[in-house]
């Protein structure tokens, strides 16, 4: 029986992996026209998953697949709600091809029924898949409809803001009086959440035939996470918060991170190690590794790294940057990525592709009034206005989640430097484009920059998406449209100077927003350049219910480019 999936996650031009979950040790095969493969299940925390690479598929081919679990044929589905979907497909990447790239962040697991509409507004990417199943009316062209990935830049699950559902869950287990209440507590809990995320029967479809590419953010472990030693401290002083960070990265590994790697990455990896080469008897349950992965990834973030990249033949280098687990926040030192992490960054930013893409959840480039606030309240949290200063810089990053690379200068200084320097051509042929891709921080715009001394060859971007499905509220709205005034950057620079923090290498402003609706964003390669898009789900008539037909209708909501 198929629990969960299957997902379709690395794909590139002739093999594709699929991620199921199970209800019990099994064989899972997976089967696409005339190539057909097979994996065991694994278990872990007794739950059973299987991941499967397909391989000698045809380029630039959409192939109808079939999944079997035991011989027994599970998907497509017999669901009567997935019946108004096409088959799913494998659709391999065409050399050559103009690549296509979605993304977005911070999508809630609620209900599409009216009450979770007027609460959270339409969901985004499940408009989206609608769309590109062909079951919604829309003005957009019909060649839009299809992107070769779909990259999700964090707070894919809300570990610590649950919904109804969630926390009936919660109840049947343990007493949510008691810490850590409703929020998560363990792996168990995760894979319940997982499945809440997963199931809805178009989002599922989408995921099934639409590549995916994921990186984690706070609300995936928790809010604020990572923000300073000082939180850390008061988290690991608690009696729950190792099963949450243990269960959290733990439950990322097998519903996230692996489906990232391709066959090599996932031949590096020590645990799929054990995994693939696992033959019997029996199912290998890999619980107890899988926790120590977890508990020493938080405790030794050098130990292993969950950043990753990837190559679109010429046109395109993807590098998805951790910027949560990686931090180092000892009394002695504070940075964004720890040295294995900055190193492994510099050596994946490079030249000689045409379009250099880097995903990090976390916007590179802020609005710069909230940049330069930031980089102020690091400085005095650091000590620049003293004892009281440290007082104050620390209690107001953690209140006002005071945390991106602008709270973190050092590491923004040393990526800054790194993507200068390509685009300048000192590693290799510079790119026309180097975009930063982004959410977190539900309202969506785009910033341009420019080094503050000298000229480059490419074009430097940042664009962000967010949030899929979890508005911003008002009176945030009104903060965020006034910072992004370029009067705001010219008081925060006066605020940040009073903290000696000394000039960035980039001067930037926000060119296209902020906007704040649920939206999913979608990046082409072109010979032009490159051009963006903006997408959002619109309902006609009253908000959906789930015994009714009818399905939003998507609009867009902004379109920037070509930039090249």
């Amino acid at each position: 029986m198929l629990l969960l999936g299957p997902l379709l996650r690395y794909v590139d031009a002739t093999s594709a992996t699929i991620w199921v979950e199970t209800a019990g040790p099994a064989t899972v095969t997976v089967t696409a026209g005339e190539r057909s493969a097979s994996a065991p299940t694994f278990g872990a925390h007794g739950h059973h998953y299987a991941l499967v690479e397909v391989t000698g598929l045809e380029p630039g081919t959409k192939t109808p697949y079939t999944v079997a679990v035991d011989g027994r044929g599970v998907w497509p589905s017999d669901d009567p709600e997935l019946a108004p979907f096409p088959p799913s497909v494998i659709p391999t990447l065409e050399p050559g091809k103009p690549f296509r790239l979605a993304f977005g962040s911070c999508r809630v697991s609620v209900t599409h029924d009216e009450e979770g509409t007027a609460q959270f507004g339409v969901d985004a990417l499940r408009a989206y898949a609608l769309f590109m199943a062909g079951l919604t009316e829309t003005t957009s062209d019909d060649d839009e409809r299809w992107p070769d990935l779909v990259l999700f830049l964090g707070d894919q699950v809300y570990a610590d803001e649950t919904s109804d559902e969630m926390r009936a869950f919660i109840e049947q287990r343990r007493d949510p009086e008691q810490a850590p209440w409703y929020e998560l507590k363990d792996f168990e809990e995760y894979a319940h959440l997982y499945s809440l995320a997963w199931c809805d029967p178009a989002n599922r479809w989408l995921l099934s035939t639409l590549p995916s590419a994921m990186i984690f953010d706070d609300h995936d472990i928790r809010d604020d996470w990572n923000t300073s030693w000082t939180w850390k401290q008061r988290m690991d002083a608690t009696d729950w918060w190792h099963d949450r960070v243990v269960g959290g990265l733990g439950s990322y590994w097998v519903y996230q991170h692996l489906g990232n790697l391709g066959a090599q990455e996932r031949a590096d990896d020590a645990l799929w190690q054990q995994i693939s080469s696992h033959d019997g008897p029996g199912e290998l349950d890999v619980t107890a590794e899988l926790d120590q992965l977890a508990a020493r990834a938080d405790a030794e973030p050098d130990s292993y790294r969950w950043s990753f990249a990837r190559d679109v033949d010429d046109q395109a280098r993807l590098v998805v940057i951790d910027s949560r687990a990686a931090r180092v926040l000892t009394p002695e030192r504070r940075s964004m990525l720890d040295d294995e992490e900055l190193a492994w960054v510099d050596e994946h930013l490079l030249g000689d592709v045409d379009h250099l893409i880097i995903g990090t959840s976390l916007p590179f480039l802020l609005a710069p009034g909230l940049h330069h606030l930031e980089s102020f309240s690091e400085a005095i949290a650091e000590g620049a206005w003293g004892r009281p200063g440290k007082w104050l810089g620390e209690r107001a990053r953690q209140a006002a989640d005071l945390e991106h690379w602008a709270a973190f200068q050092q590491g923004f200084r040393d990526v800054a430097g790194m993507v200068l320097e390509v685009a300048s051509g000192k590693r290799g042929r510079a790119p026309r484009t180097i975009s930063f891709l982004s959410g977190d921080v539900h309202h969506s715009y785009v910033a341009e920059a420019w080094p503050r001394d000298g000229v480059v060859a490419s074009r430097i971007v940042q664009a962000v998406c967010s949030p899929i499905r979890n508005p911003l509220p008002g009176v945030m709205q009104g903060f965020m449209s006034t910072v992004a005034r370029r009067a705001a950057g010219a008081a925060g620079r006066v605020l940040s100077r009073s903290g000696r923090v000394p000039l960035e290498p980039l001067r930037w402003a926000v060119t296209e927003g902020p906007w704040y609706d649920n939206n999913l964003a979608v990046l082409e390669l072109d010979p032009e350049g490159m051009r963006m898009w903006w997408t959002a789900g619109a309902v006609d008539g009253p908000p959906e219910r789930p015994e009714r037909p009818e399905r939003p209708a998507l609009r867009r909501v902004a379109t920037v480019g070509p930039i090249g």
